[in-house]
């Protein structure tokens, strides 16, 4: 392109939910609400952990700086989108939307780095029941916890200096209600968008899938050391306690592989909104209900905190 054609763009127009026009208003109540209970069941998973002194395990610790990650990814996107789908002005700056796509990636990851520790933390809870509380001592479990956080800031960091770095030129229309990565290449110009654009998929594809593989890794081994227990309630209790877990990473990663390994075909704006709902709103809504509902101890503890918060009086 000739330097004269260049326009630097300052802001970027999200258009994600413009092609449901008369459903705005039903969306905004629907993710209004979703949002709400996804805040108030992480709130009461992390209230409860704290209070019990019979949840303070590695276990918990991790699920309650899952939750910790889940409410400011949330809150680093639904916001905004919210907020868009009331409004004619749907015009964000040059530095509100890379800020967003930096707290999107950077929480986003950390929640994946974290669910990888949870996979460990079950194998060797299983694997070596003996050497527990060796290997996941108050100092180990702090340090994997702050590595966690510190993999997920570089992440973010990685990608938002590489897609912020480039030029952008000619329209500045976001097909997507997030500044997200694949619809802000399209708008970049410059002879090195196509190297920017596989370095960042190639990044994000490998953390992904290297933190999918050892949470596999791990339940191979959890899965065989199971099959080895003679009684059927010693198998059923082991198994238990990974269920919750197991389930958030295969509602995950399934909705993380849409987004990040769909096949590159002409996809319309439509499809693209839904599968971008579904790992933005839909995933963090269900974690907190799935991890309630199938951990017993966990669901029985939040009830008493609940109902604690009610009627405080009578407890």
């Amino acid at each position: 392109m000739q330097g004269a054609n260049l326009s630097a763009v300052t802001e970027f127009i999200l258009i994600g939910f413009s092609t449901f026009p008369h459903l705005q208003l039903m969306f905004f109540l629907l993710f209004l609400l979703m949002y709400l209970f996804t805040l108030l069941g992480n709130v009461l998973i992390m209230t409860t952990i704290w209070s019990e002194r019979s949840l303070h395990t590695p276990m918990y610790l991790f699920l309650c700086a899952l939750s910790i990650s889940e409410v400011f990814y949330t809150f680093a996107v639904i916001p905004r989108m919210l907020a868009d789908l009331l409004s004619t002005d749907h015009s964000i700056s040059f530095t509100a939307c890379a800020s967003q796509m930096f707290f999107s990636f950077m929480f986003g990851f950390t929640h994946s780095f974290l669910l990888t520790v949870m996979g460990y933390d079950r194998y060797v809870a299983i694997c070596h029941p003996l050497r527990y509380n060796v290997l996941m001592s108050p100092r180990g479990c702090a340090c994997l916890v702050a590595w966690s956080w510190v993999g997920g800031s570089v992440m973010g960091l990685v990608v938002t200096s590489a897609i912020f770095q480039l030029t952008f030129c000619g329209s500045n229309v976001i097909h997507h209600f997030v500044c997200h990565v694949l619809p802000l290449l399209k708008l970049a110009c410059g002879d090195n968008v196509s190297t920017v654009a596989m370095g960042v998929v190639l990044v994000c594809i490998t953390a992904l899938l290297g933190c999918c593989l050892l949470i596999l890794l791990s339940y191979a081994f959890i899965v065989a050391t199971i099959l080895r227990i003679p009684s059927a309630e010693g198998r059923h209790k082991a198994f238990s306690t990974c269920a919750s877990h197991l389930t958030v990473v295969v509602v995950h990663y399934s909705f993380a592989s849409v987004i990040y390994l769909k096949p590159k075909i002409p996809q319309s704006l439509e499809g693209d909104t839904l599968m971008g709902i579904t790992y933005t709103v839909l995933t963090p809504f269900l974690s907190p209900i799935i991890f309630s509902l199938r951990n017993k101890e966990l669901k029985n503890a939040m009830k008493k905190t609940f109902l604690s918060m009610l009627y405080p009086e009578k407890m």
